[in-house]
């Protein structure tokens, strides 16, 4: 399934997995619940037609270093919180994100998260896995995908919803902020936002070779049926994380959804993450450390 070329906000089906499960809703994790349905369906968004104000945001990138405080309220529209899938309202948070990008020649293994993968330009962080697991048991190494379906999360057409905390915040494709910042399928992406370790978050499309390209995920569903058992049973279609499988050279992009680029903000080159139209979206791992600023957080 892809995403329309122009940013259009209709309700889309998207799906991902890595070899671990995420450390999921870093920002408050609410009590489990049981889920026992194993079918991926077109995700059913709400309409992002709720203007809110009061949003604060000051990012300084230096040399060595970004820095970002924020309130994570959007300047964009949102969907009606709370909602059937979603029970929490939206409130003003109090960020304060910070890397080194000193480490940015350094692209190292895979790191899994253990927080949240970055922050968005706007303030709103990017978490990408649901706290949703398989008979609500987070032992049972299967996680619901955020993006899959099968679980209803109550996300609006900017692939976000509310922690229990009110944590606005990213699980897919941020289309509100992206017309913002004027990403078109056309020109290479502007800059979307910041990962946890530094390195910068990009949309879709890059320059490459004097051309506009689309930066395309290496993942994909593994074939065949799920174990059963005490596991769930079906097919692999995506309800889960882990009916996915990494397959190095299947799309432009590594493990971790990223590449060696050269943007306007580097032009000498970096390694950057992109968000991408196939699964895993937002990425669920990291090249480098994780500054302690994109950590757990309870609410």
């Amino acid at each position: 399934m892809r995403v329309s070329d122009t940013i259009k906000l209709v309700a889309l089906g998207s799906m991902i997995s890595v070899g671990f499960v995420l450390q999921s809703d870093a920002q408050g994790r609410p009590k489990m619940r049981k889920h026992t349905t194993t079918l991926a369906q077109d995700v059913d968004l709400v309409p992002a037609q709720v203007a809110v104000q009061g949003g604060k945001v000051k990012l300084r990138a230096s040399g060595d270093s970004v820095k970002i405080r924020a309130n994570g309220i959007p300047d964009h529209a949102v969907g009606q919180f709370p909602n059937r899938g979603n029970p929490h309202a939206i409130k003003a948070q109090n960020y304060r994100f910070s890397a080194d990008t000193d480490q940015l020649p350094r692209v190292a293994k895979a790191f899994g998260l253990a927080g949240l993968f970055g922050v968005a330009v706007n303030g709103v962080p990017f978490d990408p896995g649901a706290a949703e697991f398989w008979n609500g048991n987070r032992q049972s190494g299967w996680q619901y995908e955020a993006l899959g379906g099968a679980v209803t999360l109550g996300l609006d057409q900017n692939y976000a919803h509310v922690q229990p905390s009110g944590a606005y915040h990213y699980h897919g494709m941020p289309w509100g902020l992206m017309q913002q910042v004027g990403w078109s399928a056309d020109k290479a992406s502007p800059l979307i936002g910041y990962a946890a370790d530094g390195f910068p978050i990009y949309a879709i499309t890059a320059n490459a070779n004097g051309k506009v390209q689309e930066m395309t995920s290496s993942y994909k569903l593994k074939t065949g049926n799920r174990p059963g058992g005490s596991a769930p049973t079906g097919r692999h279609d995506g309800a889960f994380v882990q009916d996915y499988l990494y397959s190095a050279g299947a799309g432009s992009l590594d493990e971790c959804n990223g590449a060696q680029v050269v943007t306007d903000e580097f032009p000498g080159g970096t390694y950057a993450y992109f968000l991408s139209r196939e699964f895993p979206v937002v990425p669920r791992c990291l090249k480098g450390q994780a500054d302690r600023s994109f950590g757990k957080r309870r609410g």
